[in-house]
């Protein structure tokens, strides 16, 4: 999937993907939801979903709401985020080295 964001192209073909989501729900399921964190080669983020029409990603469509999709540009301290708030501490340590402290 490709989208342009303030004159900046994010691609899901030419990006790294650094960490995936799933909610676990089946593909038939209207309320599946994936995710997938990726970084340019210019070192920039951004967000890919995917999800039914009882998932955040939905989209209308006339009077009904179907499956949709959406690239969301991060800052690095959202990427972040998103990694922390789906339990990818792992992948935060690697990415974010300069980011995180000893407590």
């Amino acid at each position: 999937m490709k989208k342009v964001i303030d004159g900046k192209l994010y691609n899901t073909e030419t990006a790294l993907k650094i960490q995936e989501y799933w909610n676990g729900y089946g593909y038939s399921d209207f309320n599946i939801c994936t995710e997938a964190l990726y970084k340019t080669q210019k070192g920039k983020y951004f967000l890919h979903g995917e999800g039914g029409a009882a998932s955040k990603y939905a989209e209308h469509s006339g009077r009904n709401l179907d499956a949709g999709s959406e690239i969301i540009e991060f800052s690095r301290r959202e990427a972040m985020e998103w990694l922390s708030e789906n339990g990818f501490d792992e992948t935060i340590e690697k990415e974010f080295p300069d980011l995180i402290e000893e407590a």
